[in-house]
């Protein structure tokens, strides 16, 4: 049987618990609104904690308000940065997207372009599997080189391709000693054959180190 004396101990328990309660909603209510520089503030914050999933939340929430704010841009970049510092390329590359569409006439463009690149460099890290990636990161350095040739980004991005070609020599060689080894000579020749056009010396192409574990499944 509940005493008054433990009835009035719940229902002062009980009221407090609704106060708090009350007080959470009116903060949460609270966090719409705000200025922009109070969302940038706020996301930044996030970011040096290493809290991406509440920097994305915090950015969402200046877009939402703010389309127009000089600030986007700048926390548009500073966002793409961090996810790339995380390895959490598949993130950056969703904002350097959305930063093209909205920013496409920005004098940091190729800034961007650059980041996409260096995105798509650091993510590939599965010789056989990446392959797609490797080709249209190649594809995607060409066309900067083209567009951007007086970009001070370009040497950086010169070091990348030579880097990825090497890796693809190295992955034609693999696939040609592949067919050789399924009797397939003319599709063993055909992969040969794009390993001597490569402009990479052969005795350059270093093969890329295989955890045993992973090469069962490349």
């Amino acid at each position: 049987m509940i005493t008054i004396f433990k009835f009035k101990k719940l229902l002062l328990i009980s009221s407090t618990i609704l106060i708090f309660a009350g007080c959470s909603s009116k903060n949460e209510v609270a966090e719409y609104n705000k200025p922009a520089l109070y969302w940038y503030n706020k996301m930044i914050k996030q970011i040096s904690n290493n809290d991406l999933d509440a920097a994305d939340d915090t950015y969402t929430s200046l877009e939402s308000e703010h389309r127009n704010s000089p600030l986007l841009e700048t926390s548009l970049l500073i966002l793409i940065n961090a996810h790339i510092d995380e390895e959490e390329y598949s993130l950056a590359n969703f904002y350097l997207d959305e930063y093209s569409k909205r920013y496409s006439l920005s004098e940091n463009i190729d800034y961007t372009r650059f980041l996409k690149i260096k995105a798509n460099f650091l993510g590939f890290k599965y010789q056989l599997r990446d392959q797609e990636l490797l080709e249209n990161t190649i594809s995607e350095i060409d066309n900067f080189k083209k567009r951007y040739y007086k970009s001070p980004y370009l040497p950086l991005v010169e070091t990348m391709n030579s880097r990825l070609y090497m890796a693809k020599a190295s992955l034609d060689k693999e696939i040609s000693e592949l067919y050789t080894r399924v009797d397939k000579p003319e599709a063993a020749k055909i992969y040969a054959k794009k390993v001597e056009e490569s402009w990479i010396n052969q005795k350059e192409i270093v093969p890329v180190k295989v955890p045993f574990f992973r090469s069962l499944f490349e």
